[in-house]
């Protein structure tokens, strides 16, 4: 959906009205820069944005500063000769930047400009940004570049110093709600209010990413709720916020206490609860400091328990119920003299802490008999783990030892189909609609997802998906899935090691066939979850 929904003009740009204005204003007024650097985080629109100024500087009709969308230059603009997209990430090195370079001098063979959109720019080796520096100290008039990049701190100031800088911003919460809403209506979605605010806070202020979000919930084929967020993504709803933050002030112990029991005893992920009761108090104290607050809350309390929460936050590692502490926190804002009963309390809080403590020490100690099932369940899951930690290291080695930018075109391009094919498994097309593909070799593909569950479920059943998919491919394909955060920590490797002169060789998998889980029919998983797994022999 964030591909289909790409704004294609500048009146469709969602949340950066300045940039939009100043970039507007440069056209209109025919003062258009040669080199353009678009900063901020992902899924903000930097890239979107670029081809819309790309397309606009080379429109033959414009209309107050925008594309017409009907002249040869607006219709061809997908397959202009003189719009040149770069990834910076696998085109990176200095022999790249030569070959732009050879090619800046040729003029346009359509537009008035020829335009080039480097993307990820940070990415490119000091001796690329060297190369790159003299064709920006004097570049030819015909040509306009157009950087991007998340990690504006690994760009170098003299590239800086030569470019128009715009911050891009994160969206706000209510640009991102309204976005989802129309795509909801031109997609005819059902889903609740509720939900698309879960969906746009989620999302973090990422675009891109709401609309990956909403993509991946659509194909439940069901009325999107709040609740299927919150048992899909682990996630807790505002209201259940709200609530307990209301509880505290009112000094409803009780029922404080059962909310976190039951959130604890949930797979809820205590770093983004911390976050949105932190979001939620900081609202309160705007609150209280604007004098519109009616609630029990004072502004010093509610500063010590976000420091506090925030200290939860940083710990590394935490080793009793994180869910405990931040009960404690929450209840230590309370004043002695206004809590009634506070000593039973004290003393209930006391046992559960010791029980989480008696609890973790025995996770650490060897497991009890009756406990073996819940033994063999977790040995396959470590197995598990293990396999997974081994196929990507070996995978993403062998991409790397024989990549090629021909197979990385060629992979991309096929990406889109596949995307695109109605005929692909609806379940397996779920795993990888979030995925793009980031690096190819003839055998092996890497692709790069947002989302961490999604990461899993691709490297979890990549068998399934390789065989889903390899009636696209001339060859048997070996796919592999990372983070965007793991993929630039692998690319920022990989580049120092060429830079070194270093050399990626092919490892075997044979290795893996030890580690790899063994898949058990029906009747094998109701017999192991009956009993333990070494006394099961199927006959």
């Amino acid at each position: 959906m964030y591909r289909k929904y790409r704004p294609t003009c500048f009146k469709n740009i969602v949340g950066q009205e300045y940039t939009v204005k100043m970039l507007q204003n440069a056209i209109i007024h025919n003062k258009i820069a040669h080199s353009y650097l678009f900063t901020g985080p992902r899924g903000t629109g930097k890239t979107s944005t670029a081809k819309v100024f790309a397309k606009t500087i080379n429109c033959e009709h414009l209309v107050d500063g925008e594309a017409c969308g009907k002249c040869n230059a607006c219709l061809s603009f997908e397959q202009s000769p003189d719009i040149i997209e770069i990834d910076a990430a696998s085109n990176n090195g200095v022999d790249d930047i030569r070959e732009l370079i050879n090619n800046v001098k040729v003029a346009p063979t359509e537009g008035k400009y020829k335009i080039y959109i480097i993307d990820e720019v940070h990415m490119m080796t000091t001796s690329a940004f060297n190369a790159l520096l003299l064709t920006l100290e004097e570049p030819p008039a015909h040509a306009i570049f157009i950087m991007a990049t998340t990690n504006v701190e690994s760009v170098p100031i003299t590239i800086l110093s030569r470019c128009q800088r715009f911050n891009f911003k994160k969206f706000s919460l209510d640009d991102l709600i309204k976005q989802i809403r129309y795509v909801c209506e031109q997609e005819k979605i059902s889903i609740t209010d509720e939900a698309i605010t879960e969906i746009a806070y989620l999302s973090e202020g990422g675009m891109r990413d709401a609309l990956s979000l909403l993509d991946q919930l659509s194909s439940l084929g069901e009325e999107i709720t709040i609740d299927s967020i919150l048992t899909n993504y682990g996630s807790i709803s505002m209201k259940f916020i709200r609530d307990l933050l209301e509880n505290v002030a009112n000094h409803n112990i009780s029922l404080v206490h059962e909310s976190l029991q039951e959130l604890a005893n949930t797979s809820s992920d205590y770093k983004v609860f911390i976050k949105k009761i932190i979001q939620q108090l900081s609202d309160i104290a705007v609150s209280i400091a604007t004098d519109t607050y009616t609630g029990n809350f004072s502004y010093s309390q509610i500063k010590n328990i976000i420091f506090e929460l925030n200290d939860c936050l940083n710990k590394i590692n935490i080793n009793i119920n994180p869910f405990v502490l931040i009960e404690m926190i929450l209840l230590g804002s309370y004043e002695e003299k206004n809590v009634k009963n506070v000593d039973n309390y004290a003393e209930n809080v006391h046992k559960i802490l010791e029980k989480s403590i008696e609890e973790e020490k025995k996770e650490q100690n060897s497991v009890k008999i009756e406990e073996k099932v819940d033994d063999s369940s977790n040995e396959n899951k470590l197995q598990e783990e293990e396999y997974i930690r081994k196929m990507v290291k070996i995978r993403v080695n062998n991409c790397f030892s024989e990549a090629k930018k021909e197979s990385l075109k060629l992979f991309q391009s096929v990406w889109e189909k596949v995307l695109d094919d109605e005929n692909v498994t609806p379940n397996i097309k779920s795993f990888v609609l979030d995925s793009t593909v980031v690096a190819a070799s003839d055998k092996y593909c890497i692709l790069s997802s947002k989302l961490e569950s999604t990461v899993y479920l691709i490297n979890k059943n990549v068998d399934k998906i390789s065989l889903e998919l390899q009636s696209y491919f001339e060859n048997p394909v070996y796919f592999v899935s990372l983070s965007e955060a793991e993929w630039k920590k692998e690319k920022q490797e990989y580049a120092k090691t060429i830079k070194n002169g270093g050399k990626y060789s092919v490892i075997s998998e044979s290795e893996l066939e030890e580690l790899k889980p063994k898949v058990q029919s029906e009747l094998e998983e109701i017999a192991t979850n009956v009993f333990n797994r070494d006394k099961i022999e199927m006959v």
